[in-house]
């Protein structure tokens, strides 16, 4: 279960003066943040964890995170890098205070190679900037976040980020060719390379998807892809959630693979409505948003399987964008639906479990069932192509005991994920939020190598300590702060 605000640290302790100043003299005073009122905006992600750094800084290059990570090592800090706080699950909480090191600062695109479709980017570059770069050339960065027009290169790194179109393109890790690193002892190195499958160890693999816990990203070097020669949107509608659901697996047992399969139920198709007039019918009890693109011919002859698969599950009506004006504000909607949730609760709760596409139909009902069961309403939004359900649960955390009803909530959720044969996260991560449930989803054999591998690169456990492995495997600053023996 996520941790709250009040139990994530209990322990406090002065940042030392010489370390104050020697990141001032190195990265000069307005790239150190450490007033009070400076530090709140740094204290929490998308998440509903929080707890406040000691400091922020800013580095601009490579070269400064490594001496960075020297005075960290140098005054016995604990230090986690930050991008752009979109995260979901905890991931960047300083939950031991310490050093913040965010990259909003380096955010430069340093190379782009067209010819072999790659690019070298620092690791504060936006999403969305990637692709804004290239696409007059014809070519575009894949991984898609709903977040992508705030987040960054190092946080996809990170948290190995998914988004709508993965289901054709693979997330992050499929996309990064290799990293610029610096390690918690302060050597800095390059992984991968621009070259196709390098001998040696996938380096890169072990650090994309490790949440920030084993080496800090300060750089990557990325695949682009060409645009497709057409794309197709389909906008479906039914009367009943099962049938969209159950029509995810019709296109799935018809060999049909979109580039994007996208379910909003009737609540938060209401929702997005009101707020982005995207044009979701507000009498749908449920809504695909399906995507397909590639050559011309096969494109056209997908829609038309895709249509029979939807008839097939009682497609109330089948629509298809008419242009690219109306393409974008159909995934306008979809991109913008957190924010649109704000309009009707003051607090909300995003879950990231994966099932198995037969089982979607179940899955829903049971997530209808938790709501019901602690008097929530939950509405859901997901990438119904390979299975990542997005329940958000809506509370009040001003109301004593929302905020832990939507925890357990959360927790049962998962759990239900895990007993289908699915998984905890898709694309948020672990973090603090789900550190517990690991022991569902791992044996205990499981939990130690991954253990291992953190003390390997971290054995002084200082980057990014209390994340990703239950508390029974953290270090021991961890266990004292938690109130836990270790």
């Amino acid at each position: 279960m996520s941790s709250t605000v009040s139990d994530v640290s209990s322990k406090k302790h002065a940042f030392p003066a010489a370390a104050r100043q020697e990141l001032i003299a190195l990265l000069g005073e307005r790239a150190v943040l450490d007033r009070r009122e400076d530090l709140t905006l740094y204290e929490y992600d998308g998440g509903v964890d929080k707890h406040r750094p000691d400091m922020v800084v800013f580095p601009k290059t490579a070269e400064q995170v490594k001496k960075v990570v020297d005075l960290a090592r140098k005054h016995h800090l604990q230090f986690v890098g930050r991008g752009a706080g979109t995260g979901l699950s905890g991931g960047v909480i300083p939950r031991c205070g310490g050093l913040m090191v965010s990259f909003a600062r380096m955010n430069q695109i340093e190379k782009i190679d067209l010819e072999n479709e790659r690019t070298e980017v620092q690791s504060g570059v936006v999403n969305l900037d990637v692709t804004l770069a290239v696409q007059t050339n014809g070519y575009f960065f894949a991984p898609d976040p709903s977040s992508q027009r705030a987040c960054t290169i190092g946080g996809n790194v990170a948290e190995n980020a998914g988004g709508p179109h993965t289901l054709a393109y693979g997330v992050t890790t499929n996309h990064v060719m290799g990293l610029d690193v610096v390690m918690p002892d302060g050597s800095h190195f390059q992984t991968g390379g621009l070259e196709q499958d390098l001998p040696g160890l996938d380096l890169t693999g072990i650090i994309t998807g490790s949440e920030g816990t084993m080496a800090l990203v300060a750089g990557a070097k990325l695949r682009l892809m060409r645009q497709p020669e057409l794309v197709k949107t389909v906008l479906a509608i039914y009367n009943t959630t099962k049938d969209a659901a159950d029509t995810v697996s019709e296109i799935t047992a018809r060999s049909i693979t979109p580039v994007a399969v996208e379910m909003l139920d009737g609540e938060m198709l209401r929702m997005v409505e009101e707020a982005t007039h995207a044009g979701y019918p507000m009498d749908a009890q449920a809504v695909l948003l399906i995507e397909m693109e590639g050559l011309r011919e096969a494109v056209e002859e997908q829609v038309e399987q895709v249509r029979l698969a939807c008839e097939a599950c009682h497609c109330r009506e089948f629509r298809i964008a008419k242009d690219a004006a109306e393409r974008d504000l159909l995934w306008k909607g979809r991109k913008n639906a957190f924010g649109a949730v704000g309009r009707l609760s003051p607090f909300y709760y995003v879950q990231d479990g994966v099932v198995p596409r037969t089982r979607i139909t179940e899955t829903l009902l049971e997530i209808y069932r938790i709501g019901e069961k602690y008097g929530l309403k939950i509405s859901n939004i997901f990438h119904a192509g390979d299975g990542n359900m997005h329940p958000i649960i809506l509370f009040d955390a001003r109301i004593p005991g929302q905020l832990k009803a939507a925890q357990l909530a959360g927790d049962e959720i998962l759990s239900y994920c895990i007993s289908v044969g699915g998984s905890i996260t898709g694309e948020h991560g672990v973090g603090m939020e789900k550190m517990e449930l690991m022991t569902k989803q791992f044996s205990e054999d499981t939990l130690d190598t991954i253990k291992d591998f953190k003390n390997l690169f971290d054995p002084e456990c200082r980057l990014n300590p209390g994340k990703l492995l239950p508390l029974g495997k953290c270090c021991g600053e961890i266990h004292q702060q938690a109130g836990t023996e270790y």
